[in-house]
């Protein structure tokens, strides 16, 4: 039940409305009188960062026609940069053409089509004292022959699982692998990248080559990343390089039952007129790495943009990192080196936060030190 309690006539929790105003506003006084307080107070106030377009609207209209004038003069600049990137894309595809040679031999040594040569196996490690000091200690061991033939160390075919592990070691990938995808990543032979050729639009294909096996007929897999060096006509100022606009996957031609990408689903379903049910088989989208090869495509709610922006990405990250350095992510070398530039970002970006405590702090202390007396005096 509520409490209508009155004094004098007026509602209870009126008068302490009107006693609290009161207070208030002798506090206000008492802290507006201190010229400590209000020296603090429009020190603040002459610290407020006054934006850019504010201080822009103040320039006389001369100045302003100056201003648009530079403007005009970096939309130029920025169709420059567009054809310097232009430039950059030719040159990658030129180096390419160098790269190659070298990753075709990398797939030999991985498929164990070829034996590497002593001198091509020869690696000085940072532990190379430590594994030198083992080996000498390994030399004074005295064996048997039939213990030496029993000792020996299997000598698999090239790199097993070399991709695989790759995909496992990225966390980027590995999110998208599911369990029932493993089997068929462990049949990927190589990866390769594509660039378009002169005088076409600029874009580059991911190859994924795959050894015959039990899931589908093709031996390669591709998608194509179409790309834009060009100033936005709208908005020409946002322009930072060549982006993705566009990716278009590929057909896998499942074997019978092996099409990972679905799932079989049964419902039941009751008949309106007999009232009789029956149960359906339905196949439905299933999560699945090879999804990759089917891009989204003719949505544009927010969850298809952030999936396409993530496909770029991935697409972006074996382009630029897996495939040029897959030994260094099957050994986890460049996971730890990705890791160490992160930490150090997160240390910059921790200082910075620690700077900027320390500021607000300072211009807080004092004015927040004497409100604290004078309401302890009231």
């Amino acid at each position: 039940m509520a409490d209508h309690s009155f004094s004098d006539g007026v509602p209870s929790d009126s008068v302490e409305a009107a006693k609290n105003a009161s207070n208030t506003e002798k506090l206000t006084d008492q802290v507006m009188q201190n010229p400590r307080v209000l020296a603090a107070l429009q020190e603040r106030l002459d610290n407020v960062p006054h934006t850019p377009s504010s201080y822009i609207e103040t320039l006389p209209k001369a100045v302003k026609r100056r201003i648009n004038a530079l403007k005009q003069l970096q939309v130029r600049c920025a169709h420059i940069e567009a054809k310097f990137y232009e430039e950059v894309h030719d040159l990658e595809r030129k180096y390419a053409a160098l790269y190659q040679p070298l990753f075709d031999k990398r797939r030999e040594f991985i498929t164990g089509d070829v034996e590497p040569t002593d001198a091509e196996s020869e690696w000085h490690s940072e532990n190379e004292e430590e594994e030198k000091l083992a080996g000498d200690m390994k030399n004074k061991v005295v064996v048997t022959e039939k213990e030496a033939a029993t000792a020996e160390e299997p000598n698999p075919k090239g790199i097993p699982e070399f991709w695989f592990t790759i995909f496992r070691n990225v966390d980027m990938l590995s999110e998208l692998v599911q369990e029932y995808d493993e089997p068929i990543l462990k049949h990927l032979q190589d990866i390769k990248v594509k660039f378009s050729d002169p005088g076409q639009p600029m874009s580059f294909v991911l190859e994924f080559h795959f050894e015959p096996n039990d899931y589908f007929s093709n031996s390669v897999l591709t998608k194509t990343y179409k790309m834009k060096s060009e100033p936005d006509k709208a908005d020409p100022f946002s322009f930072e390089g060549p982006e993705i606009v566009d990716c278009d996957g590929c057909t896998i031609d499942w074997k019978k039952g092996k099409n990972v990408t679905v799932k079989t689903i049964k419902k039941k379903q009751k008949h309106k007129g007999r009232g009789t049910v029956r149960t359906i088989t339905k196949q439905v989208p299933n999560e699945s790495f090879f999804n990759f090869f089917n891009p989204l495509k003719g949505k544009s709610d927010e969850d298809s943009e952030f999936t396409l922006a993530s496909d770029f990405e991935i697409g972006h990250f074996f382009r630029e990192r897996i495939v040029p350095r897959a030994v260094l992510y099957f050994t986890g070398e460049a996971i730890e080196d990705d890791d160490n530039e992160k930490s150090e970002e997160q240390s910059r970006k921790s200082r910075c936060r620690e700077a900027v405590s320390e500021v607000i702090a300072s211009l807080l202390c004092e004015p927040c030190l004497v409100t604290q007396q004078y309401s302890l005096k009231t």
